[in-house]
């Protein structure tokens, strides 16, 4: 799927240009992802599909950390429905 798909959802669901992006998504993931401590920098470079530039290691590294990928997508399950919640969210950008 290319972020221009999933740019065209965002402005249909009535998100700017200047508000969020596809990759704005996958930034925020990667930050609270990294910041949590909680998980092998590869796994959560796998688990946002960032490519590897070895195309042999690409082609087979498929389940590369899918454990850890599991538990780390219901970690972030919850991390989300905080947020939806309520949980405070700092602004960015001031």
């Amino acid at each position: 799927m290319s972020e221009n798909t999933i740019n065209a959802a965002l402005r249909r669901l009535g998100f700017g240009k200047d508000e969020m992006t596809g990759h704005g998504f996958r930034s925020a993931a990667s930050s609270i992802l990294n910041e949590s401590g909680l998980w092998h920098v590869d796994a959560i470079e796998r688990q946002l599909a960032h490519v590897d530039n070895d195309s042999v290691r690409r082609a087979y590294a498929r389940a590369d950390y899918w454990d850890e990928r599991v538990r780390m997508r219901g970690w972030w399950a919850e991390k989300r429905e905080e947020m939806r919640r309520g949980a405070t969210v700092i602004p960015l950008r001031a």
